[in-house]
């Protein structure tokens, strides 16, 4: 796994929103996500916002299924353009349905996102683990 830079870990640490990148015979996919990072591995959970379908029929979980290569862009944008910068996490995905590092996972998120207080987490959540093998920044000051 690729170990992050301090100042790098900083800025994805703290954002708030990232774009799970996956695909399926050459077809990508991308979805905003709520994530947190733990040591050089970054989780997402299928929360309780309603979908069109149940989370093992969501695409990214069908394409992290038959693709486990994905990545995930965090980044900001300012009208001040000095203050821009992003991040480009890529590794190899893996669902997660129980065990320690799913509860791990799980009560990380619910720190990180209040939101989880008034919309459940709930503790049987599909969770999807990005395990970064590589990453790429860009800052522009």
């Amino acid at each position: 796994m690729a170990r992050l830079p301090g100042g790098t870990r900083r800025l994805v640490a703290e954002a708030r929103v990232g774009h799970f990148a996956t695909s399926s015979r050459g077809q990508p996919a991308l979805v905003p996500v709520c994530f947190v990072l733990l040591g050089e591995t970054v989780y997402q959970a299928i929360d309780a916002k309603p979908k069109r379908v149940p989370a093992r029929q969501l695409r990214r979980v069908r394409n992290v299924s038959g693709n486990p290569r994905a990545a995930l862009m965090v980044d900001q944008y300012r009208e001040d353009w000095a203050k821009l910068w992003y991040v480009l996490l890529e590794g190899r995905a893996r669902l997660i349905e129980s065990g320690p590092e799913h509860r791990r996972a799980v009560r990380a998120l619910k720190r990180k996102y209040g939101q989880y207080a008034r919309m459940p987490l709930a503790e049987d959540a599909l969770v999807i683990a990005l395990d970064v093998e590589r990453h790429r920044h860009w800052r522009s000051s």
